[in-house]
């Protein structure tokens, strides 16, 4: 079979399986369980020596350059970059850099423009010189794409930090914005949680306009250092682009005329928007872009450095720091441990440990520690909802998810604990939130409800990533599985989210997957989900779906998917190169089908077998995890161990049912 290419990345895109072939011989089935039991044991070991004493489990999360190099930025803004760090940080930097000059946002991806502006500044302040062999590289393919005048909008505002850039050739974002109310289309609380975050301190940042001394030009990352501003281009009147474009205008002639006591009331409102969501660790959310924009915003207002808040927020940014084997820094953009322990009690527990096993039950003391018992910005679309979540960090009171609540709970039911009612308790306030958290059309999204205005995307200031938070497919398995769990399979706000699910199903046969790369995954997460729910292995959504996981699986046995299927899904749906996290979720989709005996998952599991290493764990450095679907990918280190431990755990000792968790 010919692998194809995608013309506009060159890559490969690998060979599938011909299910037909009669070439592809596999091992007899008992050699196959064999081979899953020995895994299984090795894979159980290894995750159980990972855990914390305290009782949880973190992998570590790997994003990309830019985290590293904003970290620079910011330390050089504040006049605190020490030579240790910008080492450190440069060498990480450095090593990430492709053959051809620039910098990816996910292993195996193609160059990207804004990514590699950041890289290069970072390189220029830790003293790499423009006509070294790397910088030439990287700054005329920078060139070639439009140089920072084709750099999106975050990238250019921390150009204009230093002079790099104009103010004025920014969209505007007033701090008044905070006073939209809140049914406004463009209120705040309209936008997603992780953009709200950034958003309110960076209007702090676009009314200061703040300059610092640029350490050098950058004359070399413009195609014409004469003009290195050059307008864009404005889209037509009749499109909401255009629209919003003419917008911007009004709004920067605001400015001119803002009144002063108003602007100043904004700026106040909005630092103590800020200060109020710091977390008990000093971070924001427990995510670094806003813990970083945060400071900077508060630094404008007069905060000094040794300012209590300021203080706490500088070291939490010391805590996203990994430093590694060779003396590299790399910057976690967030920490995952809920979601980690979660995860890896549930693989554990289907693997065959004893429910009462002590690192279960110490798992399950430290997740009922985690859960949230206050108010959050969730409120302000709920405001009656008793609280009850999950969030994803270890400290982030204001930003409980859908997801982990979910899967908290799930991974809650597999352990038999000493306290029964305390978990009864936590489970019950759990199940109870994400009930009260269901939007108006059945499904889930992560973080709010009915967070779908389609106005925050369309502002010339959001140009990348999602800033709204729309249901996805995952979530709601997610919680659609904890609900048949919990004995509320026929409870018409279930049912309302399985008719959901089965109307977002694609034409092929697979669910998109928001928050894992990405038909693999939502089709993972979706059919264990509706057979947990009570259809029939028989129903007509569920044979397309095993249908579609049959024919994109590839001629290794595993199965794989490339982030450019967000982008380009024709080519690239359901195709990648095999990796271990998402070869487990096909499998667990398929053995929640029913299939368990048939050769796509006997080639599956014998790929897994064969792929983990003498250790129990498996290499995976390609990412399978997104913030924001191809705009911000993620390795979750951990990933590769825990499902591929689940999937093979459920073929080993079967599927977990409602009725069997509930025994």
């Amino acid at each position: 079979m010919t692998a194809t290419t995608d013309g506009s990345t060159g890559a490969a895109l690998p060979p599938r399986a011909d299910s037909a072939s009669t070439d592809l011989t596999t091992p007899a089935a008992a050699g196959v369980r064999e081979a899953a039991e020995r895994a299984v044991r090795r894979a159980t070991d290894h995750l159980l020596a990972q855990q914390d004493a305290q009782g949880w489990w973190k992998g570590d999360l790997e994003t990309n350059v830019t985290m590293d190099a904003e970290d620079l930025l910011l330390r050089q803004f504040l006049g605190i970059r020490d030579e240790a760090t910008t080492a450190a940080a440069a060498l990480f930097i450095r090593g990430e850099q492709r053959e051809d000059g620039t910098w990816a946002t996910f292993y195996g991806g193609p160059g990207e423009l804004s990514t590699s502006i950041e890289a290069y500044v970072a390189l220029r302040l830790a003293g790499d010189l423009p006509d070294a062999p790397h910088m030439a590289k990287a700054s005329a393919w920078i060139r070639e794409r439009g140089g920072i005048a084709a750099a999106r909008v975050f990238t250019r505002i921390w150009l204009a930090l230093f002079g790099w850039w104009k103010w004025e050739d920014l969209p505007e974002l007033p701090p008044e914005l905070l006073y939209f109310p809140k049914w406004f289309p463009l209120s705040i609380y309209n936008f997603g949680q992780w953009a709200r975050q950034t958003i309110v301190p960076l209007t702090v940042v676009s009314a200061k306009r703040p300059v610092r001394p640029a350490p050098f030009p950058l004359d070399e990352l413009h195609t014409d250092p004469a003009d290195p501003n050059p307008p864009r281009p404005l889209a037509t009147v009749a499109s909401w682009e255009g629209v919003f474009q003419r917008l911007d205008k009004v709004v920067r002639g605001y400015r001119k005329v803002a009144l002063r006591r108003l602007r100043g009331a904004a700026l106040k409102s909005a630092a103590r928007w800020i200060v109020e969501r710091q977390e008990n660790d000093g971070a924001w959310g427990g995510i670094q872009p806003p813990a970083v924009y945060s400071v900077i915003a508060l630094h404008l207002l007069g905060y000094d450095l040794e300012h209590p808040v300021m203080r706490a927020g500088l070291e939490s940014l010391d805590r996203y720091a990994l430093w590694r084997e060779d003396g590299g820094r790399m910057i976690e953009a967030c920490q995952s441990p809920v979601w980690d322990t979660c995860l890896a009690t549930i693989a554990l527990a289907d693997a065959g440990l004893p429910a009462d096993h002590p690192q279960l039950v110490k798992a399950a003391d430290w997740m009922l520690g985690e859960q949230i018992v206050r108010l959050g910005d969730w409120a302000v679309k709920r405001p009656q909802l008793p609280p009850g979540g999950w969030a994803f960090e270890f400290h982030n009171d204001n930003y409980p998810d859908i997801d982990d609540t979910a899967e908290v709970v799930l991974a809650l039911r597999r352990v038999r604990h000493h306290d029964p009612e305390r978990m009864e308790k936590a489970i019950g306030r759990g199940v109870r939130w994400n009930l009260g958290m269901q939007s108006k059309n059945g499904a889930w999204g992560a973080f709010d409800v009915d967070n779908t205005s389609p106005f925050p995307n369309r502002l010339p200031f959001c140009d990348f990533g999602e800033v709204i938070d729309p249901p996805s497919a995952d979530v709601t398995a997610h919680v659609v599985e904890m609900l048949a769990f919990e004995g509320m399979s026929q409870d018409p706000r279930t049912r309302r989210g399985i008719d959901w699910l089965l109307a977002e199903q694609e034409p092929n046969g697979a669910w998109f997957g928001r928050w894992g790369v990405n038909y693999v995954y939502g089709t993972g997460s979706v059919v264990p989900a509706l057979t947990a729910a009570g259809l029939p292995t028989s129903h007509p959504a569920i044979r397309r779906a095993v249908t579609w996981l049959e024919q994109v699986q590839n001629e290794d046995g595993g199965w794989g998917e490339d982030l450019r299927s967000y982008k380009y899904a024709a080519d690239w749906s359901g195709r990648g190169v095999s990796t271990a996290s998402q070869t487990a979720w096909a499998l667990m989709a398929l053995l929640a089908a029913g299939e368990k005996e048939a050769k796509a998952v006997e080639r599956g599991v014998r790929w897994l077998a064969e792929t983990q290493a003498e250790d129990g764990s498996w290499d995976e450095p390609y990412f399978t995890g997104t913030g924001f679907p191809w705009d911000f990918s993620i390795n979750y280190h951990l990933y590769r161990q825990v499902f591929p431990l689940t999937a093979l755990g459920r073929y080993v000792h079967g599927e977990p049912t409602p009725e069997a968790e509930g025994d």
